[in-house]
């Protein structure tokens, strides 16, 4: 039976580096640091939440289900902050077409998937790396405020 894929193949590439290929194998798909930054102000702030819901498509990072609030928080690299400038970046180094048609496909995904979600009645919020490592407790008031208003409260 054949299985078609729906994202670039590796098939044909080399990494540029042994240390290139080490990095990218240590990218973690959760827990990552601004991850784990967001849910410590989260939780000083007294909310509870489920992580990394996998029966949610995108596998949201943080749910808090009661409200129907999901949070994603988004990698500059892997979820193409910044598209157009990380594009012809990208099309300039190794691996050109692999990488193009990678992250351009995870940022497909991901509206996709907030499109979804919303329609199910979802409020979803999704965060840059970048944000979150800024000004985790401004960001974590927000979505306090978000959450709480979806409860029918106002603090």
């Amino acid at each position: 039976m054949t299985t078609l894929r729906n994202y670039p193949t590796f098939r044909g590439l080399v990494p540029t580096s042994p240390g290139a290929s080490q990095a990218k194998r240590n990218n973690r798909s959760s827990d990552t640091l601004h991850e784990l930054v967001l849910r410590r102000e989260l939780s000083r702030l007294g909310l509870r939440f489920r992580k990394n819901v996998n029966s949610l498509p995108g596998k949201p990072d943080i749910v808090f289900s009661k409200a129907r609030v999901l949070v994603f928080c988004d990698g500059d690299f892997w979820h193409g902050r910044n598209w157009r400038a990380l594009r012809k970046k990208l099309l300039r180094g190794a691996n050109a077409s692999y990488w193009a048609a990678k992250i351009a496909k995870n940022v497909r995904r991901d509206r996709e998937n907030t499109a979804l979600l919303t329609k199910l009645g979802w409020r979803v919020i999704r965060l840059w790396e970048t944000d979150i490592r800024e000004n985790p407790p401004t960001l974590a008031a927000r979505i306090q405020k978000i959450v709480a208003s979806r409860h029918g409260r106002t603090n």
